[in-house]
């Protein structure tokens, strides 16, 4: 059984081994030969904690990945969020690997989001607005920077202090990133992503100009919402899959509309973006099947 601890996967990760698992990934979850199962969501036993477990199969690879959150770590210096990834045998269901991989788990959400721009948003996109200053945020706009020359970050957060110091984290990256209010980011933006954990839509549509992207990364939850409901009545909406989008994810609240799993675009079934005033959303709830592919190709690469 191959073990994998938490320092020797954040060494191993990197966006572009993320990029391309959750690429795979997101293929292979629109195949006959996938089957993704219902995501349970439980409650811990400190005020405000909570667990989840998400599970997946294909031909060769079969198993698991647990997430938690622990709010109260924070008064003990220690991570609120937790990941472990558990691989099966295919052949014979026996234990074949545990991978921690919190920091991984990062790298994978915001690859989701990195492979849905680079289908999905324009060419020449070039402005960034993020909603959100918590610990994905970062993420999300490193891995958006991989695939888009990026010349301007807006960022829209709650708090000045978290906003200043995102900004500051994103310019010492090399990214040029200044603080904004909701309305003026969205006018100015080409891609929009929200990294929140809000309740309410963050933005309203009108704000939101022809030809811009969105990636709603924030729901997994029923409950959880950030987008406006009213921008989906002009907009193409697409999602890592439909049937886990629709229950936990942002569009749980996009009633009888037609959503397109990007594993569709990714295998040519589907043309994606058609025209350079589309608005496109991409809603990642975040499936079993990307943890999967990503704890099979550090495994490799740990085994190489």
């Amino acid at each position: 059984m191959i073990f994998l601890n938490e320092e020797q996967t954040a060494t191993l990760i990197s966006n572009e081994l993320a990029y391309h698992a959750v690429k795979d990934a997101f293929i292979a979850a629109v195949s006959d030969k996938a089957t993704l199962f219902p995501v349970v969501n439980a409650a811990g036993p400190m005020p405000g904690s909570t667990f989840s477990l998400k599970s997946a199969c294909t031909e060769s690879i079969v198993g698991w990945k647990t997430g938690s959150y622990w709010p109260q770590n924070i008064a003990l210096g220690r991570p609120c969020h937790g990941t472990t990834i558990f691989l099966l045998d295919s052949d014979n269901g026996s234990l074949k690997a545990i991978v921690e991989a919190s920091q991984v788990n990062a790298f994978r959400t915001a690859a989701a989001d990195a492979v849905a721009v680079d289908y999905l948003a324009r060419r020449d996109a070039s402005s960034l607005a993020v909603f959100g200053t918590g610990h994905q945020a970062e993420y999300e706009v490193m891995a958006v920077s991989e695939v888009r020359d990026i010349d301007t970050v807006l960022v829209v957060g709650r708090s000045i202090e978290k906003t200043e110091a995102l900004i500051d984290k994103l310019r010492k990256k090399g990214v040029s990133a200044k603080s904004s209010d909701a309305k003026t980011a969205c006018e100015n933006a080409d891609m929009i992503i929200t990294a929140t954990t809000s309740g309410t839509a963050l933005f309203q549509a009108e704000w939101v100009q022809p030809g811009t992207h969105i990636s709603a990364m924030g729901a997994d939850k029923k409950g959880k919402q950030e987008l406006p409901t009213e921008l989906y009545l002009n907009a193409a909406l697409f999602c890592d899959f439909e049937s886990q989008s629709v229950e936990i994810g942002e569009f749980q609240h996009a009633k009888n509309a037609s959503i397109t799993d990007i594993g569709r675009i990714l295998n040519g079934m589907h043309s994606g973006r058609i025209s350079s005033t589309d608005i496109t959303i991409f809603d990642s709830s975040g499936i079993a099947i990307q943890d999967l592919f990503i704890a099979n190709k550090l495994i490799n690469l740990f085994e190489a």
